[in-house]
């Protein structure tokens, strides 16, 4: 597969088992190259007008641009919570052997 162009996924989720079955789910559909559990992490947001607080779980996955949609999909389909916060974005840089792991970590 050619060299792309690297993009990036971020999520919070609830607990780590949830973050590691998405992990393993996403880079096993072959939509991302890799997934990084990160946690636990605390965060804080406005939910309903409140103030609110929690320990989630970050789950970042490593993919090429040309899966990023289809892997955005996936991860709010598989997502533990009603309106989880997924974020996508193509990365400025990588070098050469990033952008090889990367376009061939895909199915």
């Amino acid at each position: 597969m050619s060299l792309g162009t690297p993009a990036l996924i971020w999520t919070p989720i609830d607990t780590g088992e949830n973050a590691r079955a998405l992990a393993i789910a996403v880079v096993g559909s072959g939509l991302a190259a890799c997934a990084n559990v990160i946690g636990p992490i605390e965060s804080h947001f406005v939910w309903q007008g409140a103030m609110q607080s929690s320990e989630e779980y970050g789950v970042l996955f490593k993919l090429d641009a040309r899966t990023l949609d289809a892997a955005i999909a996936m991860v709010e389909d598989l997502h533990t919570y009603d309106v989880p916060v997924v974020i996508g974005w193509l990365a400025d840089r990588a070098p050469p052997a990033t952008l090889d792991f990367l376009a061939n970590g895909l199915a």
